[in-house]
């Protein structure tokens, strides 16, 4: 028998009202540093973040921990501070947060952020041994949609579960230095065509005076004034979202909507990734890859690009990323000139 128009009206709206109530009700609710994290159903543990911020009898609480703690907290207060209005999340929005079931663990990937590598590491934790070293799975691989499973995958009960009982954490970096990275990485390698044909026609064709037809078809010389402009242009995001690779972390991950257990950082990619690894429990059979890169981008690079960047773009650009700034703890870059 069918359903009457005005009762499948009716269903969908509580169906969606559910869903908004079930992650208002987990970005209001911290889990305790005590509280015990189901692996498996049936089966409990210690949380590890007990381990993580209280202590451990056989480990001190370290420098690194202390850090990791800090992060955290200050990460809650900038939320409190700033972000006043309520985002309602989506399971769209959950498309970013990768599972583990074996070792409870959530992890959000950003772009530009050693999210290659940290896919990679996932994908050994998850394969039953498949794959046993991270290095040697290809690049391009750990980028397959499927091999890893996301949170958005899932039903609104199973979502909810692993909000509350997983180890959430996310690893993000300086705003301007991603954004840069990300900008060579996309428009600078001849490899690189797709980009340059979705996005790279586009800004030059809105952001080039008199363009060559050459580069109208190609969209392969794109200069970084050229993509800060389109960044900033108000059509840009009106259009679409902006793509991931420098979409603003807070718009991927949902910080302030998302209690994220453990926020690492790029600049200490090593014993951040080291602590994450130990509270999986993993730490002695599996190590974190790292970058063999010998021009990663940094603050001096990211000068360079800035230099050529007058006030007035610097201004709109750091209004569009002030959000990482603040709620990661970065200063506002000392090469910067807004006036």
């Amino acid at each position: 028998m069918r359903m009457p128009r005005g009762g499948r009206l009716f269903l969908a709206t509580c169906l969606g009202s559910l869903f908004v109530l079930v992650l208002y009700f987990q970005s209001i609710t911290k889990p305790e540093a005590g509280l015990k994290t189901d692996s498996t159903p049936g089966k409990s543990r210690r949380s590890p973040l007990q381990t993580l911020y209280n202590g451990d009898q056989q480990l001190e609480l370290s420098a690194a921990q202390r850090s990791l703690q800090g992060r955290r907290e200050l990460l809650e207060q900038t939320c409190l501070s700033h972000m006043r209005k309520r985002q309602v999340l989506s399971p769209e929005d959950l498309k970013h947060l990768i599972v583990d079931d074996k070792h409870s663990l959530i992890y959000c990937y950003v772009p530009k952020v050693a999210c290659t590598n940290w896919k990679r590491v996932l994908m050994v934790l998850t394969s039953d041994g498949r794959y046993t070293d991270p290095l040697a799975i290809p690049a391009n691989e750990a980028h397959v949609a499927g091999n890893l499973h996301t949170l958005n995958e899932f039903s609104v009960p199973e979502i909810n579960h692993r909000l509350r009982s997983y180890l959430k954490f996310i690893f993000v970096r300086e705003p301007f230095e991603r954004l840069v990275s990300a900008y060579r990485n996309k428009f600078t390698r001849s490899y690189n065509t797709a980009f340059h044909k979705r996005y790279g026609t586009k800004i030059i064709r809105r952001h080039r005076a008199n363009p060559e037809a050459e580069a109208l078809e190609k969209g392969n010389d794109v200069s970084f004034p050229e993509f800060v402009q389109y960044l900033v242009d108000p059509r840009t995001q009106r259009e679409e979202p902006l793509n991931e690779h420098w979409e603003r972390v807070h718009s991927l991950c949902h910080p302030c909507l998302i209690h994220y257990d453990v926020v690492g950082k790029y600049e200490t990619l090593e014993p951040d990734a080291q602590a994450v690894l130990r509270l999986a429990g993993v730490e002695g059979t599996l190590q974190f890859p790292t970058s063999g890169k010998s021009t990663r981008t940094d603050g001096n690079m990211a000068a360079r690009y800035f230099k050529h960047i007058s006030p007035f773009y610097q201004k709109k650009l750091f209004n569009l990323y002030r959000m990482d700034f603040l709620l990661f703890n970065y200063s506002t870059p000392e090469y910067l000139r807004t006036r």
